[in-house]
């Protein structure tokens, strides 16, 4: 294959492609190293550089196997089942928040424990009253999606976040916010291409909100749509589309400064100026990338964001780091995101590759050393 072929076939840049081949950048997603070994027709563990054990090995989690079964037993094969006692709606919506809550610390163990019978009584109560059903159940198959994502389940989390848009019906910001999920899952799945037409489509579909009672909401929504979308256009290669994506979403979140936004959407200007550091790393601009990050944090505006949220960041900067061979920096910064959620770096696979490699490249004993060990990685 030419690298413009292997490029297209993968969903990526043929400058992508280049660098990665040069060793600039580094294959440090799990799920990437797998769509590649997919295309290339080979076993994953060939492009893991060697290492005696790969990240994802023994990391098989408690609770995944349950929820992939409720998510393929669809509520449409139990129709006549025998409807289980149904807590009230807003019962129910308690529970929504508490997942959602979880899924914000970090704690994927105790969410794939509680998501089965979530889901399953949201398909119920959907089932019984498809008008008051219809949010809890696209935001129980969001909160799946979204953990999903995190385990590297991602054709699992399209499935869900699909399921969240049909259950969204005529509601367009519910249906534009289950898009975000669906958004999500296709970047993990390397279709990027695809991640940002869907994107556009569903902040087309919303459109720019209007002054009344839910212009908060659906700003929001269309906020995080644009950042998705800048996050695609980015692995596209495409800095032109970028940027005019991040001026829109700058606008807007000035214009919305004063809106608390929830974990299940994450719209601000401090969001933005995260997507904006995050999309320079993914250009190439890893130089100003990590100076735009380093004011940051100084200015302390990352202690505003979820846990797993800040978390996740970190991940992505360690990886800058480790493309700058800025060794000493890139593990702090993993050692952060390990403080900070601890069981979502134990068991996201892409997380374990990253704590596996640099500790592999870190001389002398230090804490990721342990915590390499501590989760059955060797160095």
């Amino acid at each position: 294959m030419t690298q413009q072929v292997f490029a297209d076939r993968i969903g990526k840049s043929k400058s992508w492609v280049e660098k990665v081949e040069r060793g600039i950048r580094k294959l440090d997603k799990f799920s990437v190293i797998q769509h590649i070994a997919e295309v290339l027709h080979i076993d994953p563990a060939e492009l893991l550089d060697g290492q005696e054990q790969s990240p994802v090995d023994g990391s098989k989690i408690d609770g995944l196997e349950k929820l992939k079964s409720t998510l393929v037993c669809h509520a449409t094969f139990n129709a006549h089942a025998e409807a289980p006692y149904l807590p009230k709606p807003g019962e129910i919506q308690r529970q929504i928040e508490h997942a959602w809550m979880t899924y914000g610390h970090g704690d994927y163990l105790q969410l794939l424990r509680i998501l089965p019978k979530l889901l399953t009584i949201s398909q119920q109560l959907h089932a019984l009253h498809p008008e008051a059903g219809a949010e809890p159940l696209v935001q129980a198959n969001r909160v799946a999606s979204s953990v999903l994502v995190k385990l590297d389940e991602a054709h699992l989390a399209w499935i869900a976040a699909d399921r969240a848009i049909v259950a969204a019906g005529n509601d367009r910001v519910l249906a534009a916010a289950a898009a975000l999920s669906l958004t999500q899952a296709l970047r993990a799945l390397c279709q990027n291409r695809l991640a940002l037409a869907t994107a556009l489509a569903a902040a087309h579909h919303i459109a720019q909100p209007s002054e009344g009672t839910e212009s908060a909401e659906q700003a929001s929504v269309y906020g995080a749509l644009l950042l998705q979308a800048a996050l695609a256009a980015a692995s596209n290669n495409d800095p032109a589309t970028v940027k005019e994506l991040l001026r829109q979403a700058a606008d807007l979140a000035r214009q919305n400064k004063d809106h608390e936004t929830s974990q299940r959407r994450g719209f601000n200007q401090t969001t933005v100026e995260l997507t904006q550091i995050v999309t320079r790393a993914s250009l190439g601009e890893t130089r100003l990338a990590l100076t735009q990050h380093e004011k940051m944090t100084k200015d302390g505006m990352l202690l505003h964001l979820p846990a797993e949220h800040r978390a996740a960041y970190l991940l992505d900067i360690s990886r800058t780091y480790l493309q700058v061979g800025d060794m000493p920096a890139a593990g702090r910064a993993l050692k952060e995101a390990c403080r900070i959620t601890p069981a979502g770096i134990r068991h996201a696979p892409s997380a374990r590759l990253l704590v596996a490699e640099i500790s592999r490249r870190e001389p002398g004993p230090s804490d990721l050393h342990g915590l390499a060990a501590s989760i059955g990685l060797t160095r």
